[in-house]
């Protein structure tokens, strides 16, 4: 049975925040949930939450020197089952040898978000919250919660690549290695122009009510839901009709477009949905104190060996971002991921996909060389 699920292709939609959870079918324990509170939260923006909580689970066991324990921390509107396509056995995490911990990003609506903060910081007057934010609270999560001072790695997809690139600018000598699949250490023009369409398909509606609105804006969310779909898999995997791979008989395309109209995101609140578009667009490792703004500074100050995976067909983190930045990292070994998945070929989107970030995030790991691009470093 296991080896039968571990060629079965992950359902089309669970990429992009909704991971179904398959810890019992591949053998794995079912996460345990905790929930890390921080009182007077001082955020980037200045604004003090009176309370910051911070859900997390851990699969596996922390051993008595502490010293096994990887981080894998959540992309966008993700829980915190996101990352078993990396975990068992015969993976790159077995939970049976290392202690994981999956963190949810605030504005997911369990984690600290528009959606359950209560007044005055309620719906659209919730702050923005950037990726230092995020780190900085999962840093005092490990430290204080769990007495955890330092990392294996740190692992992460998509928004969770940000945070993996925040830790390793912010926290040089906390973690052994990390890894960034499909995610870059910027959010460049070209992205954030994306995200303000996506974030405009929401607030047309004109039941958002500039986020006070008394019922979901569903048509707005219907809308973003479309916009989101074009940018996620690339041009050909919609030519070669390669979400026939993991549907049902007999489904058409007239189904597949009308799912990420209706229910792309299932029970998503709107605001929610922004808060963790804007923390994906201010995402800058430049902007780290000390770093005057220059991306390439702080880049260049990577200390750790640092995989970094795009995807060669992503539209959201594009693989000349990924070649631009890489130039600029002393410690990087830059290993496209060669898929027509686009942008979810990072969270093991196809079974081709799973066993290639398995193999070489596993080689890594354990100090074994991978096939990386050959990287021109900048003077």
């Amino acid at each position: 049975m296991m080896k039968l699920l571990w060629r079965k292709p992950i359902c089309l939609f669970v990429l992009v925040g909704l991971f179904t959870s398959f810890s019992a079918a591949w053998g794995l324990e079912t996460p345990v949930r905790h929930e890390f509170v921080i009182k007077n939260f001082k955020t980037e923006s200045g604004v003090v939450l009176p309370e910051a909580h911070v859900v997390y689970g851990t699969y596996g066991h922390l051993n008595a020197a502490r010293d096994n324990a990887i981080l894998l921390p959540s992309h966008y509107m993700a829980k915190l089952n996101g990352y078993e396509w990396l975990m068992g056995p015969d993976r790159a995490l077995d939970p049976g040898k290392l202690f994981l911990v999956t963190t949810e990003l605030f504005g997911n609506g369990s984690s600290s978000s528009p959606s359950n903060t209560p007044e005055p910081f309620h719906g659209p007057r919730f702050p923005v919250m950037t990726i230092r934010d995020n780190v900085e609270a999962v840093h005092r999560l490990l430290t204080e919660d769990l007495k955890v001072t330092h990392l294996k790695a740190v692992i992460g997809f998509s928004m969770g690549a940000q945070q993996a690139f925040q830790w390793a600018v912010s926290y040089p000598d906390f973690m052994d290695r990390a890894v960034a699949t499909s995610g870059t250490a910027k959010t460049y023009g070209h992205g954030i122009v994306r995200l303000e369409g996506e974030i405009a398909a929401i607030t047309a509606d004109e039941k958002f009510k500039g986020g006070d609105y008394t019922e979901e804006p569903q048509t707005g969310i219907n809308a973003f839901g479309m916009v989101w779909a074009a940018w996620l898999y690339s041009p050909q995997w919609w030519r070669d009709e390669l979400w026939r791979t993991n549907t049902k008989p007999g489904t058409t395309f007239e189904d597949v477009v009308d799912r990420f109209r209706t229910r792309f995101i299932p029970g998503a609140d709107a605001n929610n949905l922004i808060l963790q578009m804007r923390t994906w667009e201010k995402h800058d490792v430049g902007t780290t104190p000390g770093f005057g703004g220059d991306e390439k500074k702080a880049l260049g100050s990577i200390k750790v060996p640092f995989l970094y995976m795009p995807s060669m067909t992503d539209q959201y983190f594009p693989v000349g971002d990924a070649r631009y930045e890489a130039q600029f990292m002393h410690t990087v070994s830059l290993l496209p991921i060669p898929s027509l998945w686009g942008h979810p070929a990072g969270a093991a989107a196809d079974p081709a996909d799973a066993k290639f970030l398995n193999e070489n995030i596993a080689k890594f790991l354990a100090g074994e060389p991978v096939a990386a691009e050959k990287v021109v470093r900048a003077n």
